[in-house]
């Protein structure tokens, strides 16, 4: 029998064998123990691990050099008495049993236990991944009914905002016949103020109080009486073009702002588990930036509209005032103007001799006027007409200047936007200069017109007066069209 080792509760031998110990590979690479490392000392003896504790090594293999050395130590250990007097303090074969068996149930409930909390758990996943699913499709179709809603309040606003540019360009175009009606009655007042006055150098016995005068008065009185008028609906259609472009400036901004709240839910309504640019925004569940209700919502929209509609009606009716008021307005001056005509001619009837050369010259002046006049008014719609232009080459500009960071870029689109707001301004400094030049023109015109009349009344008698200068002055009365604020 060899000797194998020794503790202080029992000693170990084996027969002698030359094949015992198996290959050191086949050792190495099968064998894990539990136990401690078996270390040997010659000044000490070595004993098992009484509490358990777990090893991490492969037991060493005692190399063949050291053996007598060993066999040397056993031998010695065997003959303590306390070695084999400790032999009573071993655990019994039912504590072994009673061990292994805790270990298979203990072992049993864990994989048990593990089984339940992985069934449980797949359950929860495949649960809360259902309610994930549908609680993200239901927000989807909430998200696509709030766009539904958007794109008909959108609708909406656009159709009301065709109407009431269009009632806008309407009423425009109204004022604008307005003011040329108005413009047109300054011409016929001028005249009517200057036959009475050219009347008052009549000399001697002609110097009566008749009926050219009579109806000349008359004549001012009602043409002051449609200007009155016409001034008064002018300030009307003046403030309500401001109501209108107020009203219109509301429906745009909410149309703005729904585009953008359309364009935000609609890629909001796109997003997916998968898109691009999706993260974490801790605590903004718990931000609420909201300042309306979709009651509220709805009806702010739905007050613009009323709002629109009102203003665009309230638009429409002033319209048919401005046009009933043109035609009586020219009908009146245009009745008036016949009266007073035909108080000429039979006054003019019982005159005599003319001066045609004066009349001549008189009359050209008259059309030059009347043309230069033409000319100052297509200067001011051309100037008026590159008001627009501009307008638009300075908002580019301005709302250019909006890009965010690196795109604020001075490209060929500023450099040529730039070029275009000098060169409109050039323009219309042109213009402006060609105005001054028209209207001095005009200045000249008027003073070259009252050097003939005073040349005629220093040369004229009863007869020039009223034939040559008060009649040709009253030729210039405007048609009915333009009365009206045609052309």
């Amino acid at each position: 029998m060899e000797l194998i080792g020794s503790t202080q509760l029992a000693t170990y031998s084996r027969p002698k064998s030359s094949n015992f110990l198996p290959a050191i590979s086949t050792t190495a690479s099968s064998y894990k123990s539990l136990q401690p490392f078996l270390t040997t000392n010659q000044n000490s003896n070595w004993r098992t691990n009484m509490y358990f504790k777990s090893g991490n090594g492969i037991p060493s293999i005692i190399p063949i050099s050291q053996k007598e050395t060993l066999d040397l130590v056993r031998s010695k250990t065997m003959f303590y008495p306390s070695n084999r007097t400790a032999l009573m303090t071993r655990y019994t074969p039912e504590d072994w049993y009673k061990s292994n068996q805790n270990n298979y149930r203990d072992s049993e409930l864990s994989r048990k236990s593990a089984e339940r909390l992985r069934k449980e758990t797949i359950w929860l996943i495949q649960d809360r991944d259902q309610c994930t699913r549908r609680t993200q499709e239901n927000t989807s179709r909430i998200l696509g009914e709030r766009l539904n809603d958007i794109s008909f309040w959108r609708s909406e606003l656009g159709h009301e905002i065709d109407n009431m540019v269009t009632e806008i360009a309407a009423l425009t175009e109204v004022k604008r016949r307005l003011e040329r009606a108005l413009t047109e009655t300054d011409g016929p007042l001028q005249v009517s103020q200057e036959c009475l006055f050219h009347r008052e150098k009549r000399m001697s016995i002609d110097l009566v109080h008749d009926d050219v005068e009579k109806a000349l008065i008359k004549e001012v009185e009602v043409i002051k009486s449609c200007q009155e008028r016409m001034r008064r609906i002018l300030d009307r259609a003046i403030a309500q073009l401001a109501s209108n472009r107020s009203a219109q400036h509301e429906l745009e901004r909410d149309l703005n702002d729904k585009v953008s709240a359309q364009r935000i839910d609609d890629r909001c309504h796109q997003l997916s588990n998968a898109s691009d640019g999706i993260g974490y925004y801790r605590g903004i569940e718990r931000l609420d930036p909201s300042v309306s209700l979709p009651d509220t919502w709805s009806k702010f929209t739905d007050d613009n509209i009323l709002h629109c509609q009102s203003e665009r009606a309230a638009s429409h009716k002033l319209r048919d005032e401005i046009e009933v008021l043109l035609h009586t307005t020219s009908n009146e001056m245009w009745n008036q103007f016949n009266s007073v005509n035909i108080a000429f001619t039979g006054r003019i009837s019982e005159m005599a001799d003319t001066k045609n050369i004066l009349q001549a010259h008189l009359a050209k002046t008259l059309q030059e006027i009347y043309q230069t006049e033409v000319l100052i008014e297509t200067l001011k719609k051309a100037i008026r007409d590159k008001e627009s232009p501009l307008k638009v080459a300075q908002t580019r500009l301005e709302e250019r200047t909006r890009r965010p960071n690196v795109e604020l870029c001075r490209d060929n689109p500023h450099h040529r936007l730039v070029s275009e707001v000098k060169e409109i301004e050039d323009t219309i400094n042109s213009l402006r200069e060609r105005l001054k030049q028209a209207e001095n023109t005009l200045q000249n015109l008027v003073k070259t017109k009252v050097a003939l009349e005073h040349d005629l009344s220093l040369k004229a008698n009863s007869l020039f007066l009223d034939q040559e200068k008060c009649m040709s002055m009253r030729k210039s009365f405007p048609s009915t069209p333009r009365l009206v604020g045609y052309t």
